[in-house]
């Protein structure tokens, strides 16, 4: 039971950490297919409590809850089939199996209403342990929920481990997980299949047996949820790094972004009223905040680059040295008028070309620049400090 409890919490925190992100991309499939798993696996894991089936059962009729559970959780894990095979599969794949899946899962749950009706009614409160296994229609309610239950665990931990090959090294662990857990369920459904089928001629009950595929069960159910956790870990790892990561660099930016913020406080984005820094420690806006300030730094440049060439005529700037290219940019912003003419235009050069064309090298390339300047600011406090 506490082993229950415990899979039952990570079920819900999964679905609400998902919830989370399908609010954020309400149009990823994947997320939605994920999300609509976790919630009918969830409430699936919720009927499976006896003293809430039993609750439904008492409320409607007897069967109901075993129905109802059977039904939610198949969905549940319907929908965990298609959000495999739509990671990993072409559209015409997942297609091609949403449409066969959906067909075999449809008459699954028309057999177990079907073997449910035709339970006496005297008898439709039955379990494993029921002493009645040899009815027809209960052994056929076990084998039909059962048999999908294997297929369905290893259908979805073979796409896992297929999946395995498109993922990172740091997703890989935690689907192989999730593949073992999946695995360990279909074992254990097997399990029930051969149980019920030695329970026709030995109707005695065998709660130790019970028990035993139970707790395999959980212990199974958590690994997947493990996998799934592990895969949450390295996704927030990753984005904390990156956060860090832009954070330090928003900051090393500062010295060119500040002298370029000076000279054309019109290119600044969005100006508000809070403080530059306080706005850089706001972690949840920390990535728009870089790429902000980068283009902001980029901008400034393009707006100075016409008195660079004045200054530097024979220098190559789009390949120059982040030193020379600070001195220039301060000899630059020298020659610069302090209010321009708005009808005067000045032809732009390229400058500070990066190494690459992708927004890294744009950024290695401007830092090593604000570095630049850092060391040259403090070289002339340097200076000053020592005619005092």
């Amino acid at each position: 039971m506490i082993l229950h409890l415990l899979v039952t919490i990570m079920l819900i925190t999964g679905l609400v950490w998902k919830a989370v992100d399908l609010a954020r991309a309400p149009r990823d499939r994947l997320l939605r297919l994920l999300v609509a798993a976790l919630f009918l696996l969830t409430a699936g894991d919720l009927l499976g409590f006896p003293e809430i089936a039993d609750a439904l059962s008492a409320a409607t009729a007897d069967g109901v809850g075993k129905v109802a559970f059977n039904w939610i959780y198949m969905c549940g894990l319907g929908a965990l089939v298609l959000f495999f095979t739509a990671a990993t599969g072409a559209p015409e794949v997942y297609r091609r199996h949403r449409r066969l899946h959906t067909a075999l899962l449809a008459a699954v749950l028309v057999g177990l209403i079907m073997t449910m009706l035709a339970t006496p009614p005297e008898l439709r409160g039955h379990s494993l342990s029921t002493p009645h296994m040899a009815q027809p229609a209960i052994t056929a309610f076990y084998l039909i929920g059962n048999g999908y239950f294997v297929y369905a665990y290893i259908t979805s931990g073979l796409w896992a481990l297929r999946y395995t090959r498109m993922a990172s090294r740091h997703l890989a662990p935690s689907l192989r997980a999730m593949a073992g857990g999946l695995f360990g369920l279909a074992a254990t459904s097997a399990g029930r299949v051969v149980w019920v089928a030695l329970r026709i001629d030995s109707p005695g009950p065998c709660l130790f047996y019970e028990t035993v595929v139970r707790t395999l069960t959980d212990v199974a159910l958590g690994a997947v949820l493990v996998g799934i956790f592990l895969s949450g870990a390295v996704q927030l790892l990753t984005h904390l790094r990156s956060v860090i990561r832009h954070r330090r660099m928003y900051y090393q930016l500062t010295p060119l972004w500040t002298t370029l913020a000076t000279a054309y406080p019109e290119l600044v984005l969005n100006p508000g009223p809070t403080a530059p820094r306080r706005e850089g420690l706001r972690l949840r806006h920390m990535h728009a905040h870089f790429y902000r300030r980068l283009i902001e730094c980029r901008d400034g440049l393009v707006r100075l680059s016409p008195y660079l060439a004045r200054v530097a005529p024979d220098t190559d700037l789009a390949r120059c040295r982040p030193d020379q290219l600070a001195r220039h940019i301060i000899a630059a912003l020298e020659l610069k008028p302090v209010v321009e003419d708005p009808g005067t235009a000045l032809p732009a050069v390229f400058v500070a070309s990066p190494s690459g064309s992708d927004m890294n090298a744009e950024a290695r390339e401007l830092l090593a620049i604000s570095a630049a300047f850092a060391t040259l600011s403090e070289q002339s406090r340097d200076q000053t400090a020592g005619y005092l």
